[in-house]
């Protein structure tokens, strides 16, 4: 089986505390592992963005301690404040998943809790 590199993206909302951020973290990146099929093996980074207004918890601590259903303990990770605009989408974390998937896979981008608005083709 053919593998190439493929970029998953996703974002997800959540309120400024650690469990929060802990719980949509955990749940946005479990469901993109399980829906694109991404193994531990196959990941190669994992790039978070989030508003400045999220300051609790670093969405990298995050993955780390939750509970995604694969291991994410060898996976480079990389955190960052979202470039402020005007009237951007409060509370957010978004995510880039780099991983390799078969050359035939379709990718999911998954966005939740409120994030849909961002990108309305991939949140059906």
């Amino acid at each position: 089986m053919e593998k190439r590199i493929c970029a998953i993206r996703g974002a997800t909302r959540a309120e400024n505390s650690r469990e929060s951020i802990l719980k949509n973290v955990e749940s946005l990146c479990r469901e993109i592992f399980e829906k694109n099929k991404v193994a531990s093996e196959d990941l190669v980074s994992i790039m978070f963005t989030q508003t400045r207004d999220l300051d609790e918890l670093n969405p990298c601590y995050a993955l780390r301690h939750g509970d995604v259903g694969i291991d994410v303990s060898r996976v480079a990770l990389f955190a960052m404040n979202e470039l402020e605009t005007k009237g951007m989408l409060s509370r957010t974390i978004r995510v880039m998943v780099m991983a390799y998937l078969s050359s035939d896979s379709e990718i999911y981008h998954i966005y939740k809790n409120g994030a849909e608005v961002l990108r309305p083709d991939f949140a059906k």
